[in-house]
């Protein structure tokens, strides 16, 4: 088989596909991004080719009349970062602190716009969030002088999510849209509300709801068991086990998952469309399941470990690569909104493995292949050349891992050449005992 797609069919391909990655219906829950992308600029206008791009963990800077790094001015100069967080809903506290200009939108809402020299100040907003993938974006300028610029943020206390029972938030729309008109704890997650209201000031016809719940689960393989009449969508901690959000009548989904012990937690949307309402969710642990062995471990792309979020209609799969299987998707030249990422999560016992990926021969002309992995010591990028690596598997190296939800390895479409221009593949990586 040959490395490359020929020319003239990677043409026909993009002739066909050609059309603007975005996400059709909304960005759901996902992940956050374990750092912030950074673009630098020697001028003060974000114009240009940016003099460095980079991965930042925080936005806490004090340059002082110093330079950011080597190859940005110390004067004039301007800056934007972009990240993706995963939240609780609730209402945030965002505090921004700038010498001189910034910028600060959430979701492509700007929310605070000082764009002028300043001596370095305080912003704060409030913003009420509703849980799941929400994206950060900072644009900063510095003209003279000291240069400072700091962002943080916080759950107000007053917002924090119940721990135990259910937080339930019913909606009269069947989009989860605007604000609850009802909040309220709720012990279990067990309705047949035939053609009635759930409750006062609810509708008893197009209406949505979500439950979040945290809570303590022993080490375990789990059956959940979803019963519901419309729509309804479930995520037990970031994994989305349930994407039925149709309207339908009364239908149960079974879904097996192992958990490592500890803090889990769950959420569920729903809506009714018309007739009948029903929602139910149970689950069962299975008697003696053991943790995870100290063996070698894979997650391939058909595994319930693969997690993947942006837009849905550019990936694609085919009927090679490991195990028969691989999921592919077109390049972004830079981090934008819905770009696709995707998530392998092992489960795996607390010590040292070496960790690999499994290149397939073909749809993988990328040479900026960007894998993160979250392992004990914190977070290391490797960059793998997909197009020279086919039909192997590749080191990414030897790490520490914890034996819990933050094991994780993750690429994402963003490869910084040309948009549209090379495939990605996400296959499978595999995790050897070390």
């Amino acid at each position: 088989m040959f490395k490359r797609i020929s020319v003239m069919a990677l043409l026909l391909v993009l002739l066909v596909a050609a059309q603007p990655i975005l996400a059709q219906g909304p960005v759901q829950p996902q992940h956050s991004d374990p750092t912030w992308q950074a673009s630098y600029w020697n001028n003060i206008t974000l114009s240009g080719t940016p003099v460095l791009q980079r991965a930042e963990a925080n936005l806490t800077y004090d340059w002082g009349t110093g330079a950011p790094v080597s190859g940005v001015n110390a004067d004039y100069f301007s800056a934007r970062w972009t990240r993706y967080i995963d939240v609780t809903p609730g209402k945030y506290r965002f505090t921004v602190n700038s010498d001189d200009g910034v910028r600060f939108w959430i979701d492509n809402v700007l929310l605070i716009d000082q764009w002028n020299e300043q001596a370095v100040r305080t912003f704060t907003v409030d913003q009420t969030l509703d849980s799941g993938h929400h994206l950060l974006k900072v644009e900063y300028f510095e003209k003279a002088g000291l240069a400072t610029l700091k962002l943080n943020w916080q759950l107000l206390q007053d917002q924090a999510p119940p721990v135990g029972d259910w937080k339930a938030e019913y909606f009269n729309n069947i989009t989860l849209g605007g604000t609850p008109v009802l909040v309220r704890n709720e012990a279990a997650i067990n309705y047949n509300w035939g053609s009635n209201a759930p409750a006062a000031g609810v509708n008893a016809d197009r209406f949505s709801v979500r439950w979040t719940r945290t809570l303590d689960m022993p080490a375990a393989m789990y059956t959940f068991m979803l019963t519901v009449d419309d729509g309804a969508r479930m995520w037990v901690n970031g994994h989305l086990l349930v994407d039925a959000w149709v309207e339908q009548a009364a239908t149960t989904y079974t879904n097996k998952f192992f958990l490592p012990g500890g803090s889990t937690t769950i959420e569920i949307q729903y809506y009714e469309n018309a007739g009948d309402a029903t929602a139910r969710l149970t689950w069962t642990p299975e008697g003696g399941s053991p943790p995870p062995t100290g063996g070698t471990v894979i997650v391939d792309d058909v595994d319930t470990g693969f997690v993947k979020g942006g837009a849905p209609t550019s990936w694609r799969t085919q009927t090679e690569g490991y195990n028969g299987r691989l999921t592919w998707t077109y390049n972004n030249n830079t981090q934008v909104a819905d770009y696709n990422w995707g998530r392998w999560y092992p489960s795996l016992q607390a010590r040292r493995y070496e960790v690999f990926v499994y290149i397939p021969e073909r749809f993988t002309t990328t040479g900026n292949a960007r894998y993160w992995i979250s392992h004990a010591d914190g977070y290391t990028l490797k960059v793998v050349n997909q197009s020279t690596t086919g039909s192997q598997w590749v080191s990414l190296g030897t790490y520490r891992f914890q034996g819990n939800n933050n094991d994780y390895v993750s690429l994402s479409d963003v490869t910084y050449e040309a948009y549209r221009s090379r495939l990605i593949a996400f296959d499978a990586v595999k995790w050897e005992p070390r």
